[in-house]
């Protein structure tokens, strides 16, 4: 084969060095060709290395090791939460004298305690997260470069999140509509609303639990040591796959798909910024708008008779979400050219991300995770069917 300066080269070589250099069997200009660099060739090398197989390999079994991981965490967060529901109706039952103030108090520390606090530790002890972590955490929670324009993705996450969670109430709505005869299915499908107690104890309780405690757990927990624990497989599958445990979390079919879009949101914005930081401030303010309509909406009811102060505050409120998330919507459209040119590291090319996929679910951590999921998602119907 001749190029320009009329040098012989090596036909088998040059055609092994241009794959190696593009990654396809298509042959580059003769400048490109010309100019092949030495780090083309050490690639070349490795991949012609017996031992490349071998490193794959391992990679696969660290990858299968992560999931299986993954996998039993779950477990143990859905086991406790289950748990945890069935101490707190056992304390109900045989404390009924008990003060609304302080079953409220001792209710939301189990709560915090089986949902949060121990399903976090076995997961930060299964990936040894403590030490991994250790002097890191600065680092960790570093305060983007450009704060500002982090925390400018509110509308943009705000808008896909409750645009998600609108088309779902929506998609429900027609379903149920069609199947009204099917009382289970209707029950099933419901969105599911929080009735804040009028005791004041159990308003801060809610409060401090939705715009504090779980802002600060979920995003260590999902974005921090899960996150981390699956980027070196590739950015993308450890934003997909944290984003898919993120709404499976949250337990009833609603929230599965809002949640979720809040996840891919929080996760781009973490391998953005590099940082939990913006994500933890993100996830606050977001359940701080919901707790916040709670809140004001029991207060309205208790002070106002009339009803009608409370359907003006409710049909201001849904216009004001509504406002938001048509803004959002608008401005996470028009960012879509720019994430679609924003280029997550390359890793474990080796394997592609749907066999990704699937090796994670066909784990038998996994296949069991997914087990207490549904269960969770059909309201008990596992251990309905048990009983029955």
């Amino acid at each position: 084969m001749k190029i320009e300066n009329n040098e012989e080269v090596n036909e088998d070589s040059e055609s092994l060095k241009q794959r190696a250099a593009t990654g396809s069997d298509g042959v580059e200009s003769l400048e490109q060709s010309a100019g092949f660099e030495s780090e083309n060739d050490e690639s070349l090398e490795e991949c012609l290395d017996p031992d490349c197989e071998q490193d794959n390999s391992s990679t696969l079994r660290g990858y299968k090791v992560v999931c299986a991981k993954l996998g039993v965490a779950m477990c143990v967060y859905f086991l406790f939460r289950l748990l945890g529901g069935w101490v707190i109706l056992q304390l109900g039952s045989h404390f009924s004298t008990m003060s609304e103030t302080a079953f409220s108090l001792l209710s939301s520390s189990i709560l915090i305690i089986f949902v949060y606090v121990i399903p976090l530790l076995v997961t930060a002890l299964l990936f040894n997260s403590f030490a991994n972590y250790k002097g890191k955490y600065r680092q960790l929670y570093a305060k983007p470069k450009r704060l500002a324009r982090a925390l400018g993705t509110f509308p943009g996450t705000f808008g896909l999140g409750h645009g998600v969670a609108l088309l779902t109430m929506l998609v429900m709505y027609l379903i149920t509509r069609n199947l009204s005869g099917y009382a289970y299915i209707e029950e099933l499908l419901r969105p599911t609303t929080v009735e804040p107690s009028t005791n004041l104890a159990s308003m801060f309780m809610l409060i401090f639990m939705m715009v504090i405690i779980a802002p600060l757990f979920e995003e260590f927990w999902v974005r921090g040591i899960m996150y981390d624990a699956l980027k070196p497989y590739g950015v993308g599958m450890a934003i997909i796959i944290s984003s898919l445990l993120f709404g499976f979390m949250h337990g009833n079919i609603y929230m599965l798909f809002y949640t979720t879009a809040y996840g891919f949101a929080f996760g781009y914005i973490r391998y953005a910024t590099n940082s939990l930081f913006t994500v933890t401030i993100l996830h606050a303010i977001v359940n701080t708008i919901g707790a916040g309509a709670l809140v004001v909406t029991t207060l309205l009811q208790i002070t106002n008779e009339d009803s009608r102060v409370v359907n003006t505050f409710s049909w201001i409120y849904m216009l004001a979400i509504l406002v938001i998330i048509i803004i959002g919507v608008v401005i996470f459209i028009s960012k879509i050219p720019k994430i679609k040119k924003y280029k997550f590291e390359n890793a474990w090319t080796e394997i592609g991300p749907w066999k990704k996929t699937a090796l994670f679910f066909v784990s038998i951590p996994v296949i069991l995770m997914m087990v207490l999921v549904i269960n969770e998602l059909s309201q008990g119907l596992f251990i309905r069917l048990i009983f029955q």
